[in-house]
């Protein structure tokens, strides 16, 4: 690291990644903390000899470089500690890692510390694993929860978290029409396998849905046998933390929250199979398919249906279903957002290369991989970029929400080249539309008006029509959609109807 890297680094700010710390003689106790916390997070930089001004809201004033009297003490004081295991549990440390950089003839001790791999987290000070483990936030570190360090210890677990054996949960707790709806894709996916010709329990055991204790003979349920294919009372009784939501708010008109819902309402045994088998039709159904015949066969599974199951199966498999959350998918008019309790096991930058995976729920995997479900591993998110580019939709989003305990994903289903925020130019017809209304409406609305100013006497359908037709793959907009937007412009006061329904014309209303 130089003298312009840290300059670099002030340039923003302390932020979840940076830490200063101003000290002069001595390591401060403080970095124990912050190491933790860094190690813990996304890793993160140390710099001691360097004064923030708290007060300061001007980042090229709020630094000030102080230095050290005694750096190569301080390094030196830093190695023996982290070497004695007295302070710190692990060290994670290289030696590039720690140096000594001079900064206008003052000596700053930088102190890089990476995110721990997922296998040896929580890293904790003063060997107290409850009271000694920190995390990192904007705010600074803070003690971690009770809930953070017990799934940080689960995720250590290289046999990750649904192979958990519960104790009195047994085959009378299985929904037999969920595991013969199962059995059959399964007989499909696999007519000469050998556990088509097995019982429900064997069958079960073979997936690693239900084990058998050699030491003594009892036996049962694991977590991911009943999650998967469970009752939806025991499931409830034994994992009533956990919820599972499907919400569409597509062609929403007035004040329609939404326009259809699937959550638990005494129908369906909410298992995570059905959930998984009702919704995924649902969310792909207004995807384009294409007319395509392999022989006498019709093909019509797209990429891009294949990224939305390949999400949904992540959303399930990477959850972590011991922590209080929903598994949420939420369909909109011009995306998908999954959500799942649990933060994300790898580094987001590694996620997006593939090539690695890490899932908490190996059995509930294997047994939707069985089925077709789910890529090779470490495949899987590619897979779902590389259907997206083919479209030229907006880049998928992965988001982890530390806050909230759990990771989003976005699947923006709109093209680059059609999303007015990416276009430097603005449009001629929005230049004159108060800046205030002009950030409440959407980039399909921004579309609509657009197709207006070309002709003020476009029909819903014919708007329909030439938005489609904008749209480089022909990604089509029901007359309905269109219909709730011109509803919405005129409630915002940039649309009005002069004449009649067959005779008349848009107008849109600026400020000239």
């Amino acid at each position: 690291m130089t003298e312009q890297d840290i300059h670099n680094l002030l340039v923003d700010g302390e932020r979840v990644t940076l830490e200063c710390k101003k000290t002069q003689n001595n390591l401060p106790g403080s970095l124990w903390e912050t190491y933790s916390a860094f190690a813990n997070t996304y890793g993160g930089t140390i710099l001691l000899g360097v004064y923030e001004d708290m007060a300061e809201k001007d980042n090229a004033k709020r630094f000030t470089i102080t230095g050290v009297e005694d750096a190569v003490k301080i390094k030196k004081d830093l190695w023996n500690t982290i070497h004695s295991r007295e302070k710190v549990n692990l060290n994670l440390l290289r030696d590039e890692d720690v140096d000594i950089v001079t900064i206008d003839g003052k000596d700053v001790v930088y102190v890089n510390v990476p995110q721990a791999e997922y296998t040896v987290r929580p890293i904790y000070i003063n060997n107290n694993i409850q009271r000694g483990t920190y995390k990192r936030n904007h705010e600074g570190d803070y003690h971690c929860t009770e809930q953070e360090l017990k799934m940080m210890l689960r995720d250590a677990n290289e046999a990750g978290n649904d192979r958990m054996f519960l104790e009195y949960y047994t085959m009378d707790d299985i929904d037999m029409p969920t595991l013969e709806r199962y059995r059959i894709m399964f007989r499909l996916s696999n007519p000469e396998h050998v556990w088509n010709d097995l019982d429900n329990k064997e069958f079960l055991m073979q997936l690693g849905g239900y084990v058998v204790n050699r030491k003594d003979g009892t036996e049962g349920l694991t977590m991911a046998g009943l999650l998967m294919f469970g009752k939806g009372l025991p499931i409830r009784d034994r994992f009533d933390n956990l919820r599972m939501d499907y919400i569409d708010k597509t062609d929403l008109i007035g004040e329609q929250r939404y326009s259809d819902r699937l959550t638990y309402d005494g129908t369906w045994e909410n298992n995570l199979f059905n959930f998984m088998r009702m919704v995924l039709p649902r969310l792909t159904r207004d995807l384009p398919r294409p007319f395509k015949m392999e022989g006498m066969e019709r093909k019509d599974d797209t990429p891009q249906h294949k990224a939305v199951r390949e999400a949904l199966t992540n959303a399930i498999i990477h959850a972590d279903l011991m922590l209080n959350g929903i598994l949420k998918v939420e369909k909109y008019d011009d995306k998908f957002v999954l959500t799942n309790p649990g933060l994300l096991k790898l580094p987001i930058e590694q996620i997006y290369a593939g090539g690695e995976s890490k899932s908490r729920n190996q059995r509930m995997q294997a047994m939707l991989r069985m089925i077709g479900y789910g890529e090779n591993l470490g495949s899987g998110f590619p897979l779902i970029l590389s259907a997206w580019n083919e479209k030229h939709w907006l880049k998928p989003e992965l988001i982890e929400q530390p806050d909230l305990m759990q990771v989003k994903l976005i699947l923006h289903i709109e093209n680059i080249g059609d999303n007015p925020k990416n276009d430097p130019k603005e449009n001629d017809v929005l230049k004159n539309v108060p800046k205030d209304v002009l950030k409440k409406i959407s980039d399909r609305q921004r579309l609509v008006l657009e197709a207006l100013a070309a002709d003020a006497s476009l029909s819903a359908k014919a708007i329909s029509e030439k938005i489609s037709e904008k749209t480089s793959e022909k990604v089509s907009v029901s007359d309905r959609t269109i219909e709730t937007d011109l509803a919405q412009l005129k409630k915002l006061g940039i649309l009005s109807r002069e004449g009649g329904r067959k005779e008349g014309k848009w107008i849109i209303k600026t400020d000239e």
